[in-house]
């Protein structure tokens, strides 16, 4: 049975769906949710759901990002995860603590990869008249929202849409995707998955 730590920075709803498709015969159990804010709601969250937690505040680290992830590195180290999933943890993380989970830590990211690495993802893709968005999941590596994909899931761009409600329904596809190539992952399967949006409101 693998084991998953969870890393997010604030509410957690991939983080939930994560957790929620970890049972029965599925080939990994969470072990950790852990957070750059103790305050985050997705630790809540996670603590009701019967998961261990854990935090390290970034702001004390100040202009130290070295000794911020050396701190974030023990209770990681501590719950000895065979998976890390970033899950909206929004800390660009350094090569060397990449290096000691390359090829065992996947992240989320709200656009079709390559397209649109770092922030604002949404409002990009409409300012291009882009017809799809959408989300991809890839295996992190030190270069930002790069590394091989592991599953993209496309949504359809309303002439209507605003960052916002584009954002709402690409999360919904985020939701379906993330446990999806969890599932595949932890039985050591990185064959890609793709999804399209089903007609949902």
């Amino acid at each position: 049975m693998k084991r998953v730590a969870i890393l997010l920075s604030g509410g957690g709803s991939n983080m939930v769906r994560l957790v929620n498709s970890m049972a029965g015969d599925h080939p990994a159990r969470p072990c950790l949710v852990l957070s750059n804010d103790p305050n985050a709601g997705g630790l809540a969250k996670a603590r009701a759901m019967g998961v261990p937690t854990a935090a390290v505040d970034h702001r004390p680290f100040r202009g130290d990002r070295a000794a911020f992830e050396a701190a974030l590195s023990e209770p990681l180290r501590a719950a000895a995860p065979d998976i890390v999933c970033l899950a909206g943890f929004m800390r660009i993380l350094t090569a060397p603590f990449i290096s000691d989970w390359e090829g065992r830590m996947l992240n989320i990211h709200p656009s079709l990869l390559p397209a649109y690495r770092g922030l604002d993802t949404n409002a990009r893709a409409i300012a291009a008249g882009d017809q799809q968005a959408g989300c991809t999941v890839h295996e992190v590596t030190a270069e930002l929202d790069d590394g091989p994909i592991l599953g993209q899931a496309r949504v359809p761009v309303h002439d209507s849409d605003t960052a916002d409600t584009l954002a709402a329904r690409v999360l919904t596809m985020e939701h379906r995707l993330y446990p999806a190539v969890l599932r595949r992952f932890a039985q050591d399967d990185r064959t890609p998955i793709r999804m399209e949006w089903a007609g949902e409101a």
